[in-house]
């Protein structure tokens, strides 16, 4: 099956053809390697089938909506590709959210069954699910969540009520013939939306991206192209499979090159660096922070590295470094977003290195990339003052789940998705992402929308106002700090408002620095009214004594 045409444009296809095509070249390969799990590729596509036939009987149509909340494992990559088989639309669930979040994304999603781990790196997922919906415990669908039909837990010495068990639901599949899944999975179609990406935006909950089919394998296929992915790879990922960084830039790089895919549910650095050596792995991926962490190890040794390239998400300085520290010489940078499957703008493995190392890439072909003025609208020419990168073409969402407003939004009058990021074009034609025009910053990876943050504070019942941005950190990228200003008369300590925030969202949220101030008067405020945040920013490296090698504690 060709995957791209001469042009190098994606021929749309489904998930499941691609899986056929992979079994029958690779079937006795190694497809996922992962902590005390080792898959070929024949063996995935016979419990992905498995599964797709127990969806059916638990009443899983075409369209309708299946949550993952599982880390990254062989079982995650089986229950994606069965929903894609059937039509079904995969919503993964992020594992670091908290049940007000975790409330958000299940009833904004409309999620019909739920396979869910019932406990995930020491947190109790089935207390969690619990506080959201507390009709698990008796039957369901519950008030709360009236389109949850079916919730299926994996592992635990107790399965609630209102849930089953996920040998009890498999064992489901016995009674589906061939003759009734096949033709279902006939009905699938390229342009069927295969996952619902939640990402962090401007509001204070995320937004669902719907990704088609052929969104996200047309991505895969051409970033497996301009990494010069091979079958013979064995490509170390770490990045959550709930992240596009993740289902599409590394589950379904594997699938469509044939490598094998390892990773694990959890970037611990020793083990990473273990798996790398042991493991031969040949190419990796990541943000700056994931490869910083990994050079600065106290195991790390590159002289046990088998890495020629992979793709990272990072500063010239950091490129650098991998090239010269870690000593993996075809790296290539990339950029993107989820509502572009996510990726943009990427290398060649064959660029010379100053391109790599500089962020200078080029988008896909039949993907048109532009630069417009942030304030007018108007299209810059390249080589011009930087601009608000503009994207349009095979990779772009078909638009965000239930928000028509967010999502016309997100697009300009003659229909250019708005990335809302700042970019620079050379001349001939190569681009860069420079800044993010949006408030939103990342921790070690994660985005975080301030506003976000903001409402979690403004709930406090003693804060009057809350101000949050990204502060630089040396480990993770960009921390959380936050400015408060308490009401009159009312009283919290920091350390009071830390451990509010702790309860209420995912930790890589909750601020690192937090100061209480009279007013925003004397830091900047706009005519409107309105905090300027990178004045706020600037005044927090400074009360805070912020440097290049700070690292929060």
């Amino acid at each position: 099956m060709r995957l791209l045409d001469d042009a190098g444009i994606p021929v749309p296809t489904t998930l499941s053809q691609v899986l056929r095509e992979t079994v029958a070249g690779r079937g006795d390969h190694e497809a996922y390697v992962g902590p005390g799990e080792r898959h070929v590729w024949s063996a995935l596509a016979v419990d992905s089938r498995r599964i797709a036939k127990a969806l059916y009987a638990a009443g899983i149509k075409k369209g309708d909506h299946v949550g993952l909340m599982l880390g990254n494992s062989g079982g995650w990559i089986a229950a994606f590709f069965a929903c894609a088989s059937i039509g079904a639309v995969t919503v993964p669930v992020n594992t670091r959210f908290k049940a007000e979040e975790l409330l958000f994304c299940l009833q904004q999603s409309n999620v019909k069954l739920l396979i869910y781990a019932d406990s995930f790196l020491g947190i109790d997922f089935t207390g969690v699910l619990r506080q959201v919906e507390p009709a698990i415990d008796e039957k369901l669908p519950g008030a709360v969540l009236p389109a949850l039909a079916r919730v299926v837990t994996v592992g635990g010495a107790g399965v609630p009520a209102g849930a089953v068990s996920y040998d009890a639901f498999l064992s489901a599949a016995e009674k589906i013939s061939d003759e009734e899944i096949d033709p279902m999975m006939a009905r699938v179609v390229p342009d069927d939306v295969l996952l619902i990406q939640y990402t962090s935006g401007t509001t204070s909950f995320p937004k669902g991206v719907m990704l088609s089919h052929a969104n996200m394998l047309g991505d895969a296929a051409s970033v497996a192209r301009r990494m010069g992915v091979c079958e013979e790879d064995r490509y170390f990922s770490i990045r959550p499979f709930f992240h596009v960084a993740g289902s599409t830039l590394s589950v379904l790089v594997s699938l469509v090159s044939g490598c094998c895919l390892l990773s694990m549910p959890k970037f611990d650095v020793a083990e990473a660096l273990r798996v790398l050596d042991t493991e031969r792995c040949t190419l990796t991926s990541g943000n700056d922070t994931i490869f910083l962490m990994l050079m600065g190890h106290e195991d790390f040794d590159p002289a046990r590295l088998h890495l020629t390239g992979g793709w990272a998400a990072a500063g010239p300085e950091v490129m650098q470094k991998i090239r010269d520290v870690m000593n993996v010489p075809y790296v290539c940078n990339a950029y993107g977003q989820s509502e572009a499957s996510p990726n943009v703008l990427v290398s060649d493995k064959t660029d010379d290195f100053a391109l790599r190392r500089d962020g200078f890439m080029l988008p896909h072909p039949g993907v048109a990339v532009r630069i417009a003025d942030a304030e007018t609208g108007a299209v810059l020419a390249p080589g011009a003052s930087q601009g608000e990168i503009q994207v349009r073409g095979w990779n772009v969402m078909r638009g965000y789940y239930n928000m028509p407003e967010a999502t016309a939004k997100a697009f300009t009058a003659d229909g250019w998705l708005r990335t809302g990021d700042l970019g620079e074009q050379r001349a001939d034609g190569r681009m860069r992402m420079v800044g993010r025009l949006k408030d939103m910053y990342r921790v070690g990876g994660e985005n975080v929308a301030p506003a976000e943050v903001e409402e979690v504070l403004h709930a406090h019942p003693a804060v009057r106002q809350a101000q949050v941005i990204g502060v630089p950190d040396a480990r993770l990228g960009e921390v959380t700090g936050a400015f408060i200003l308490l009401k009159p008369g009312q009283q919290a300590t920091n350390d009071e408002l830390v451990a509010w925030c702790k309860a209420r969202c995912a930790n890589f949220k909750v601020p690192r620095y937090i100061a209480q101030v009279d007013t925003f008067e004397h830091i900047g405020m706009t005519g409107s009214s309105k905090v300027q945040k990178n004045k706020l920013r600037e005044h927090a490296i400074e009360l805070w004594n912020i440097r290049s090698d700070t690292v929060a504690s």
